[in-house]
């Protein structure tokens, strides 16, 4: 299907439609959204009128005109398009820019980032011919601009028939897209040279985009914004009620994203810990808040145990081992913490967020099944921001090393340099974008 899923594009895969073309392409489309339409409109009841390009007169006075147009599908886009959006409100030379997602939790997690930073919302109208070109009456903007996978032909093709610039920026490609692409090469090709620019996060991605047959003159390598926004992040991060939860004697390590199996593993090490620092205190945060029932009952076993939201009504001050019973709250723990465990990584989950450690410049280890974050945790690694663990004594003996000045030193520097050769795409992408629609 179309790299972000579309459901029509599938449909007509499943048909053994390999030869599509962009004219056959919008006919489909076409054809097939009345059959569709029902299942859609139960689906996406949140904001049908949108979704089909029905603004009411009230909202298209708010729509602004002749201003570039984000589209950042959900939650995970929305935060690679923040620095973005920051960059283009300190750069100033365009106004604040229409924001479109998918999804409504998409939608308010931009509210809650970069409310500020926007003249509006939206959300995105389906890719049907006549719904788009409805959505491009409309709102008239003077560049277009998609954030990491969300690519739908039939917009494309119409920006480029009205002379509108597009924008890829922080491209990526999984393995499931690139094997799509690869599958109908010659359709991709008129797909994404409908785009001014395709920026993407690295030279594997570029690569694949130039296997389609495309110039390399439009392909450009801009690193990966969502370090910008893990960096902004921590920036704005507010840690008093952190603060306030992690207070008192004794340091503080953290397992975070554990899954089952990994609190047992964790509970081991701080047991190795506590037989020799006593006053030491474990955060613990099941990857499923869900389970942190489970995981007091195993904690209750090792220390006195408190839960989060037991901790946070003054019920359980006195703690050894807190454990996370809400979502929300682990990256602003990890700013607290003394040292951390990764989870994800000694059960073979492929390994949970690393990056988040890393910003505060923690010492952090993690185990060996870290498929989902190769490069990151062998970058933070070799930098000596990272150590990998296979178990708990290995993991005690590193919370324990942690402690020491020189160690953490190694992990802050270390951090350091990992970000500062990664960070600023967002800068670099604008220039990029501003460059080529001579907004000198």
């Amino acid at each position: 299907g179309v790299p972000s899923g579309s459901f029509t594009f599938t449909s007509c895969s499943k048909r053994g439609w390999h030869d599509l073309t962009p004219f056959l392409y919008r006919a489909l489309i076409s054809v097939l959204y009345p059959a569709f339409y029902p299942r859609l409109a139960r689906k996406y009841a949140e904001g049908l009128d949108e979704r089909r390009a029905l603004y009411p007169e009230e909202k298209r006075r708010e729509l602004p005109e002749n201003s570039l147009w984000i589209h950042a599908v959900s939650v995970g886009e929305v935060q690679s398009a923040w620095p973005l959006l920051e960059q283009i409100a300190e750069d100033g030379r365009v106004g604040k820019p229409l924001l479109s997602t998918t999804t409504a939790t998409g939608r308010d997690m931009a509210f809650r980032l970069a409310g500020n930073l926007v003249s509006g919302h939206i959300f995105y109208p389906w890719d049907v011919p006549r719904i788009v070109r409805r959505a491009l009456d409309a709102i008239r903007p003077k560049g277009y601009i998609v954030i990491e996978t969300e690519i739908w032909p039939s917009m494309l093709f119409e920006l480029k028939r009205r002379n509108i610039p597009a924008f890829l920026v922080n491209g990526r490609f999984s393995e499931r897209t690139a094997a799509n692409i690869r599958r109908r090469p010659s359709f991709w090709r008129e797909v994404y040279d409908s785009f001014s620019l395709l920026l993407v996060r690295s030279g594997t991605d570029r690569s694949l985009l130039l296997e389609t047959g495309l110039g390399d003159e439009k392909i450009r390598v801009t690193g990966d914004c969502k370090i910008d926004a893990l960096l902004l992040r921590r920036k704005k991060a507010d840690l008093s009620w952190a603060k306030k939860i992690a207070g008192g004697a004794g340091p503080v390590f953290l397992a975070g994203s554990t899954h089952q199996g990994e609190e047992t593993v964790a509970l081991d090490a701080y047991r190795i810990v506590r037989s020799k620092l006593p006053s030491a205190r474990l955060i613990l945060a099941p990857r499923h808040p869900e389970r942190s029932g489970e995981a007091a009952a195993l904690a209750r076993g090792y220390a006195p145990t408190a839960l989060l939201s037991e901790a946070e009504s003054d019920r359980a001050a006195d703690w050894s081992v807190l454990v996370i019973d809400r979502i929300g709250v682990l990256f602003d723990l990890y700013g607290v913490a003394d040292s951390a465990f990764i989870g994800g990584s000694i059960v073979d989950k492929g390994g949970q967020n690393i990056m988040e450690p890393a910003a505060f410049g923690i010492p952090f280890s993690h185990g060996p099944f870290m498929r989902d974050f190769v490069d990151a945790a062998e970058g933070l690694g070799k930098k000596g921001a990272a150590v990998l663990v296979r178990d708990a004594g290995e993991i005690g003996a590193h919370w324990m090393r942690s402690l020491k000045e020189e160690e953490k030193q190694k992990a802050r520097t270390g951090a350091g340099e990992f970000f500062a050769a990664l960070g600023g795409a967002a800068a670099v992408s604008l220039d990029a974008i501003y460059g080529e629609m001579n907004l000198r």
